[in-house]
């Protein structure tokens, strides 16, 4: 073999990004340890181990483009992983409690994972007690599970997947599982529950942000739209009215609030209905009037069709964008030391850049993706 084509195929071999998952489990010497991919159609696996008397384990794999998710399992003993691109994550459990009493290092998703599992097996105990309990009537089991499941829901909505929608983790929650009366049974429900639509949207729409294009994504949206038009037919049919599906609107907006240059509060969400540019600029930069008038050009074009601009501004003299905003036509908000979470939401990382929002607030493209602005405004509206 030639000096070149071993370079070639060293070269690629070094570029190859890999993640790695190893540990141990104790107590568990002979058994099959078995590491899968928990692909959108089911467990996959990918490899698996014979496990020694100590117990310890190793498994690589190429990174993923956005988290993916994986499981290590013994039987129906199971712990569940997530992976985002190339880290390292450590794995300590014991055999036969290793799906609730594990230590896992090298990722804060995983750890928000293992402590959602915990709450899960947490919630099903209950709900368990309370379909055993003789004291109670088939009303009020059912009135009562439903209270400690809303109870949950608020709970992992507060401190998971509001507070960080762009996490695996919050992708995580969405599919978690409880049984009732013999049958697995979704805890946030988009098939029949408008709020629990509206937490699937709002994932769909940061993941879409975060990592665009992705089949996970992908998937959320198509979940969310459904169950959308799922909620509203049953709607329709117990009001007996039509609705026309064509008007149902899946509101998965990352939605904020900010302050427009005439001193009013101005949330994104106002604006659904139209095909919003929101637009993250900076007039102190020197190529700001060439954007602003190639912005004018566009809003005069389509406005009067329906096309809307919310424009974040970051400049730091508050007066300097008032006075370069005074004559602008579309909303110009502008984001200071309190309101900079804003950018982290749909993470800005270069200014100026823009998303596109359809009519259904959600994120349909960033400007890296979009190659005829003018076709893509058209197909929106």
């Amino acid at each position: 073999m030639t000096l070149a084509v071993l370079s070639i195929i060293c070269a690629s071999s070094c570029n190859e990004r890999k993640f790695h998952v190893s540990g141990t489990i104790e107590n568990a010497a002979d058994s099959t340890l078995y590491f899968e991919n928990m692909s959108l159609n089911g467990p996959v696996k990918v490899d698996s181990v014979k496990l020694s008397a100590d117990g310890s384990f190793s498994f690589d794999g190429n990174a993923p483009t956005a988290p993916d998710f994986y499981r290590l399992r013994i039987a129906g003993q199971i712990i569940n992983i997530a992976i985002d691109s190339t880290e390292a994550i450590s794995v300590k459990a014991t055999y036969p409690s290793m799906a609730s009493q594990y230590e896992v290092k090298g990722s804060d998703d995983c750890q928000r994972i293992k402590e959602l599992a915990v709450m899960q097996m947490q919630l099903q105990a209950q709900v368990s007690m309370i379909a055993r309990s003789q004291q109670l009537g088939a009303d009020a089991v059912s009135d009562s599970i439903s209270s400690v499941v809303e109870s949950y829901k608020q709970i992992v909505k507060l401190h998971y997947i509001f507070k960080e929608p762009m996490k695996a983790s919050s992708y995580f929650a969405l599919f978690q599982t409880i049984s009732v009366g013999g049958q697995p049974t979704l805890i946030f429900n988009p098939r029949s529950s408008e709020s629990d639509v509206k937490v699937f949207a709002a994932v769909a729409t940061s993941w879409d942000t975060f990592y665009p294009n992705e089949e996970r994504g992908e998937n959320l949206h198509n979940i969310a739209i459904e169950g959308m038009k799922d909620v509203r037919l049953a709607q329709s049919r117990k009001a007996a009215q039509a609705i026309d599906a064509s008007k149902i609107n899946a509101t998965g907006i990352i939605d904020f609030t900010l302050t427009d240059n005439h001193g009013v509060k101005r949330p994104l969400s106002s604006l659904a209905g139209k095909v919003v540019m929101l637009d993250f600029h900076i007039f102190a930069s020197d190529k700001s009037l060439q954007r602003i008038m190639m912005l004018r050009e566009l809003y005069n074009k389509y406005h009067a069709a329906g096309f809307d601009i919310y424009q974040v501004s970051v400049d730091g003299d508050e007066h300097f964008w008032k006075t370069q905003t005074a004559e602008l036509p579309w909303i110009c908000t502008r984001v200071d030391d309190s309101t900079q979470q804003v950018l982290q939401l749909y993470n800005v990382q270069q200014i100026p850049t823009f998303f596109l929002l359809d009519k259904n607030c959600n994120v349909v493209k960033r400007d890296t993706q979009v190659k005829d602005i003018d076709a893509e405004i058209k197909a929106l509206l």
